[in-house]
This record gives structure tokens, sequence and C-alpha cells, in this order.
């Protein structure tokens, strides 16, 4: 048996001809992992319900590459996870040709998980039980799982360790994730189904969500916009560049040395809010007009992940600090909303398309 105890070297994740499904592969990170697996000349079958928690132009304009991959390498089913009967049916077609799955679909955020409780728990919640009973129902034994550093709530014990309490969240958003970790230990525990819960710190990085604070900050120190700050400022974020958790992710579908893992995802380095602010101030060239408002429930003071498991059991190795990552995601904000044609996709097509030549 592979001794798990010390650190692996990079992973070698090669899954050409695996069939992987996705859900929410129209999303920020999803169209990201989408675009690697295609790149690896995997099959993948997209689920995605494209709704408007945010501009569903946005989510469409992402999967655009996808479309023109060759080969029938790439299938997309807008469906609601929750839909059960829509549900059957994608696994009553695709069924047994299904390898692993990769579970990013979900409500996600903080603060809005606030205002519509039920609507979380049933995406999150319900929404992973039914994804888990069909798993389960077609033999499909490996799933990957997208959860949240939300789930350590306000421990102040930094940096954060996979095995630290987490029965004390502190928002909705949260409280469905951890109740996600625990539905695959259940599964993990009574049928033999294999998963990683991978624990994300705060991704950014080019097709960012723009409700996110790294876009909305840039776009709004770019358009002369108050910055809406909560609290003084001071909270720290880990915050993990897309390519790093691409890595992970692809790392954890290959991993099978336990039936049940929880792994930390980020670059393990913090930054306040208002030093994240004065370093997108120094490369957009603008000053900040900060419009201060009172802390929101539910928001921590602070992330920062230990990512010893993530390198000892995935060979994670995160190689994009922000230094690097905010320039490059800067540079991609001024050419995706300020040049060229307007429609300068971050997702590497050419690497898509060669893959199929292969």
């Amino acid at each position: 048996m592979t001794d798990i105890s010390t650190p692996r070297p990079a992973v070698q994740t090669d899954l050409t001809g695996k069939t992987i499904l996705v859900t929410g592969g129209a999303g920020f990170i999803g169209s990201h992992v989408v675009a690697a697996l295609l790149a690896q000349g995997a099959r993948v079958i997209n689920i995605d319900n494209f709704n408007d928690f945010y501009d569903p132009a946005i989510k469409r304009a992402n999967v655009l590459p996808f479309l023109q991959v060759p080969d029938g390498r790439y299938e997309q089913y807008e469906v609601n996870l929750c839909d059960e009967a829509a549900m059957q049916d994608v696994f009553e077609h695709h069924g047994r040709t299904i390898d692993r799955v990769v579970h990013l679909a979900a409500w996600a955020g903080v603060r809005p998980s606030m205002q519509y409780p039920v609507r979380y728990h049933h995406a999150n919640v319900t929404g992973t039980t039914l994804l888990l009973e069909l798993m389960k129902a077609h033999d499909i034994g490996r799933l990957v799982f997208a959860s949240s550093s939300s789930v350590y709530g306000a421990c102040q014990e930094a940096p954060f360790v996979e095995d630290q309490d987490t029965t004390k969240p502190v928002s909705v958003y949260a409280a469905t994730k951890r109740m996600g970790e625990l539905l695959l230990h259940t599964y993990a525990h009574l049928w033999g189904l294999q998963s990683v819960s991978l624990r994300f710190f705060t991704v950014y990085g080019p097709a960012q969500r723009p409700d996110l604070a790294i876009h909305k900050f840039t776009h709004r120190l770019f358009n002369n916009l108050p910055i809406p700050v909560y609290g003084d400022g001071s909270a720290e974020r880990d915050f993990t560049y897309i390519d790093d958790i691409v890595q992970g992710v692809l790392a954890a579908l290959v991993y099978d040395q336990t039936p049940y893992e929880i792994v930390n995802l980020g670059e393990s380095q913090r930054i306040s809010v208002k030093a994240l602010i004065e370093r997108l101030e120094a490369l957009t060239g603008k000053t900040a007009t900060i419009d201060w408002q009172p802390p929101v429930p539910g928001d921590v003071p602070m992330t920062c992940a230990n990512i010893d498991k993530a390198r000892r059991l995935l060979g994670y190795n995160p190689t994009v600090p922000l230094d690097v990552g905010l320039p490059r995601f800067v540079e991609w904000y001024r050419r995706f909303h300020g040049g060229d044609n307007g429609l300068d996709r971050p997702l590497n097509l050419g690497a898509i398309t060669a893959a199929t030549s292969n």
C-alpha cells in the first residue's frame, strides 16, 4: 500500500478517455475544471442549471469554447440538481459510462444564504443527497466534492487544519457545506462510495464571479465607484488562484488510497481586506473611495489554510501567490471589459482542441 504519511510528488493526472460528470461546470471554478479535463482528453458531461444567482450570460460565455470540442467529448444538460426526474434521465442515458463525478454545483455565498436558508439547504443538501443516490444506483464509486473554508466558522487558530472543530458554523452556507461532507462520510461508510471533500479557500482568477471581492473591488475601482467594506477592513482571507485549485481537483480525482478524505486547498497566506484594496489601487492606478459598512453576521474574521495534508495526499503545490495572481486578474479584467473584441475568454481553447488530435 502507498505510504500516505509522506509528501507525494506532483500527481500524474492523466484522465484520457475517462468520462467525468461535472455539476456546476458553467460557473467560475467549474468552467476551469471542465477546460482542464478536456485538455487532458477526458470526456465531460456538464450538468448546470444556468440560474440567475449572477448573470447567466456569463456562464453561457464560459462554456462557449466547449461547444466547439469535436468527437462528442463535451455534453451539456441544463438541469436543476434537485429535479429528480431530469437527473434520472441524465443518469439513465449515461449510466455506467461515467467513471467519476466532480460536484461543484451549489448555491454559493455566505451573506445571501442568510436571506434564503431554505433555498440553500434544498440545493446544497437535498441536491447532494440526490446525486449520491444516483451514483449509488448506477455504480459510480468516486466523487470529488467542493466544500468551503467557511466550515471552520469563526476559528481563531491559524492556519486551519482539517481535524479542527467544525461543529459551530456561523452561516447557513457553511452549515450546508458541512452537511455535504457528513453525507459523503456516511455514503463511504455504508456503501463504499469513495470521496474527497476539498475545502476551497477564497478562489480568484480570470472569470471570477462578479460578486466576489477581487472582481467587485477591481470593477468598482475602474468605474470610480465606492467599495463597500464591512467592518474595519482588518478581516483576513487566504486567496487561492484558480489554476492551483484546478490542480488540486484533478489530483483528487485520481486519489484512491483511502475511502474518505477532507483536504484544504489554499495558498496558506493571508491578507487583510484593507491591504488587498491598497494592492488593487496600485495595480489599477486608481484611488478607492471606501463605503464603510457595519460587520455582517456570518462573515468570519480570518481564513488561512494549512495545506500539509494536500501536499502529502495529493502532491498539491500552489504555484501562483497573490503577488502574481492579482496582476493576472487585473490584466484579464482590462482585456475582458475594456478592449479587444469584448469576448476574450480566459479558457484555452487551443489546448482543448489540441487534445483531440493526440
